[in-house]
């Protein structure tokens, strides 16, 4: 009898007992397609032999040392690394153990920053309705999806959501793709006067949405309005890449393509790429001088800052896909996986749409394609989807409440970034099977 708790008490999973490549293997020899990285982290596939042999090295020197007294030389390698390719003037970074942490640093040092510079009433965050942002508790409070956030109501801090940019479902007939995107970011501005700007701390959203929405792309317009108004009142721009960032979605921080940079960007998943747990907050010059100019004290922490072995593992994979070229290779696989979606699946009459960005990319299932009517939830369309697909030899990423929480589905795919042609016909027939197999039963 097994003493762990699962996710989920009725559902024990097989056990996972080698990686190779883009497959997984359970302990009966069955073989599974990582399409879904996991949860977007395996970017570089299973049992990279470079990246073990780092996380190795490392060990033979230095397994952990506290960051209240040492720093490390794979921790400063690292943080120089992301530095030297990251957006803007983001300049700082703080070293912790995934996306959760990331974004709870994050909401802590904005409204430490604002306590610095002498507006204590900036307080609040604004964020985006179907997001989400980590299951601790503040980044639950910052996550706008109703479904993860109910049972917890009691113990969440106030937070303001605003409609999402979902041109699938949000777009007026007859609008422009452009104007649609100033529409959605003008929200935050409504959301803003509504509370008083000299409230707000901040603002929060992710590049493109990973779970709770489908690898949701924003208009181009979207978030250089997001970045305006920012700026206009004063608050600051937290952008979440935990899911989408690394090199995800074709570029190696998401916010390239948007053309914006943040104040505060976190990331997660793939910087680790599986290989050892690691994530981290990034920050602007602007903001680490208030605090060294100030307290001198970030009143933050965790006994895992800036762990050596993580951090080792960390620059091997982000030297990896830099020194193999793996991003142009996101851009060109995502083509093929796009193309070959749209060929099975583009015209099912129960696919509504397929979207995403490098090898991010989502399809959402309707009832009706005409009218865009979902699922009614007691169907459990996307949980039947998901155990079709298990049992095919095919990992993914399927979800339920797509739109509000409560309705919707989508399948969510974020394949290792080594992933070849052959393998995406496999995917693809794989997932067309599961998508029949659920919508049958």
């Amino acid at each position: 009898m097994s003493h762990i708790f699962p996710r989920h008490t009725k559902q024990l999973p097989p056990k996972a007992v080698r990686g190779e490549g883009c497959y997984l293997f359970d302990e009966t020899g069955k073989k599974y397609l990582d399409a879904s990285g996991g949860a977007a982290v395996s970017c570089l596939g299973h049992g990279d032999q470079t990246i073990i042999d780092a996380v190795k090295s490392q060990l033979d020197s230095l397994a952990y040392a506290h960051t209240g007294f040492f720093t490390s030389e794979p921790a400063e390698t690292l943080a120089d690394l992301l530095i030297a390719n990251a957006p803007g003037d983001l300049d700082r970074v703080y070293l912790v153990s995934g996306g959760s942490e990331a974004m709870e640093a994050a909401l802590k040092l904005a409204r430490q920053y604002f306590v610095e510079k002498g507006e204590p009433a900036r307080g609040r965050l604004i964020a985006r309705k179907q997001s989400y942002h980590g299951n601790t508790m503040g980044a639950l409070s910052a996550g706008g999806n109703a479904w993860r956030r109910a049972q917890f109501g009691p113990l969440l801090i106030d937070m303001s959501h605003i409609d999402p940019c979902y041109e699938y479902r949000l777009r007026h007939d007859g609008e422009s793709l452009d104007d649609y995107g100033i529409r959605a970011a003008n929200l935050l501005e409504e959301e803003l006067l509504r509370v008083g700007p000299e409230t707000v701390m901040a603002f929060a959203a992710e590049p493109v949405v990973g779970a709770t929405a489908g690898a949701l792309t924003a208009a181009p317009s979207y978030f250089k309005r997001i970045r305006e108004i920012c700026d206009q009142y004063g608050i600051l721009l937290i952008l979440d890449e935990v899911m989408c960032g690394m090199g995800r979605t074709g570029s190696l921080f998401a916010c390239d393509q948007e053309g914006v940079a943040p104040d505060i960007l976190c990331i997660a998943k793939g910087l680790g790429a599986g290989y050892q747990p690691i994530g981290a907050m990034l920050c602007s010059a602007k903001i680490y001088e208030t605090i060294e100019n100030g307290s001198g004290f970030f009143q933050h922490g965790h006994t895992y800052l800036g762990h050596p072995t993580a951090a080792a593992a960390g620059v091997a994979v982000v030297s990896a896909m830099l020194e193999r070229d793996l991003i142009a290779q996101v851009k060109t696989q995502g083509d093929k996986l796009m193309a070959a979606l749209h060929a099975k699946l583009g015209q099912h009459p129960h696919v509504g749409d397929i979207r995403g960005r490098g090898l991010f990319q989502g399809i959402e299932l309707v009832e009706s394609r005409d009218s865009k009517k979902p699922f009614d939830p007691p169907h459990k369309i996307a949980s039947k989807i998901k155990i079709a697909a298990f049992e095919a030899g095919l990992i993914c990423y399927p979800m339920s409440g797509t739109i509000d929480g409560q309705s919707g589905d989508h399948v969510l795919l974020a394949p290792p970034f080594i992933i070849t042609d052959a393998q995406i016909d496999e995917l693809v027939s794989k997932l067309s099977g599961a998508i029949e197999t659920a919508l049958a039963s």
